[in-house]
């Protein structure tokens, strides 16, 4: 989720960093600056002389500790360090899934990450090795969203919708109703979250699970693995009618009529029965040049 500005966050909007470096030399004066949820303005003297990595947090996270092993969720800002010049970013487009392992990450973001919580917003500066990008210093600020909904429990959902279980670490399973499907397309919040609202034309970041609204089986899921998965709404017309205007960090039980189109997520074997979609909205992001 990307979290909504908070008395936490504009103290620590501005933060002259002083984190760990070479023993015998001195951090290097970096300043991160901006709301949650939103790129970051990195401020430092180019170029960026570094013998050792450096590494910080701008704010620490309030949400679990990350897992070895486990998939986490990642909005990241680069910048070559000789000249302050943006090498990739992920905010104008989706954040990325990786796993906290050294193979993943490498060994300095895996040092960077390992024993953060979820919601930190987190610096690092490496001196130039190798080749290609790593041969000048490069400076990393990576923001830990959450891989599941956080907000506050919406409002009990109608009787005549499917009860919604979650496990421990998040995962939907339903009850069927056994009465009669519904015939128009229903959104129903489960949880409401404060982030950014969804349009139209953006690209999601989202976990769910889709269920058979007969059986209550699942038949399609982003928790098997625990790994979110994003997509442009245009792709799947049914889903941005549904989700538009909902916020970030909100999980929303859909269920759809099979006289509405799910594009991707169409299943053959379902073509003719009502299907329902848990879905958890992590993130979300509009497209360049996009509603201009």
């Amino acid at each position: 989720m990307r979290r909504p500005r908070g008395v936490w966050a504009l103290a620590l909007a501005t933060l002259l960093l002083a984190g760990c470096s070479g023993a015998d030399e001195a951090p290097p004066d970096i300043t991160v600056s901006g709301d949650p949820g939103a790129a970051p303005t990195v401020t430092y003297i180019t170029p960026l002389d570094l013998s050792s990595t450096y590494r910080a947090t701008v704010w620490p996270g309030t949400g679990p500790e990350l897992v070895d092993d486990k998939p986490i969720l990642l909005d990241y800002w680069i910048e070559d360090g000789t000249d302050g010049s943006l090498v990739r970013e992920s905010y104008s487009t989706s954040p990325v899934t990786r796993t906290l392992t050294k193979a993943d990450l490498g060994t300095d973001l895996y040092e960077t990450l390992r024993g953060q919580d979820v919601g930190a917003r987190l610096v690092q500066a490496t001196p130039g090795t190798g080749t290609g990008t790593s041969a000048h210093p490069n400076v990393t600020v990576v923001d830990v969203l959450p891989t599941r909904a956080q907000g506050q429990k919406a409002p009990s959902a109608r009787d005549d919708l499917p009860a919604v279980k979650l496990s421990s670490q998040g995962a939907p399973t339903i009850t069927a109703t056994g009465g009669k499907a519904p015939t128009e397309l229903i959104t129903q919040p489960l949880i409401r979250g404060t982030g950014t609202q969804v349009s139209a034309s953006d690209t999601v970041t989202v976990q769910y699970t889709g269920f058979s609204w007969k059986t209550g089986e699942a038949f399609d899921s982003t928790w098997e693995q625990g790994i979110p998965v994003s997509f442009s709404l245009q792709d799947v017309p049914t889903w941005s009618e549904a989700l538009v205007d909902q916020p970030v960090g909100s999980q929303v039980m859909v269920v759809v009529p099979p006289t509405y189109p799910l594009g991707a997520t169409q299943s053959k074997a379902l073509k003719d029965q009502t299907v329902v979609f848990v879905i958890d909205i992590l993130a979300t992001s509009t497209p360049q040049g996009a509603g201009s």
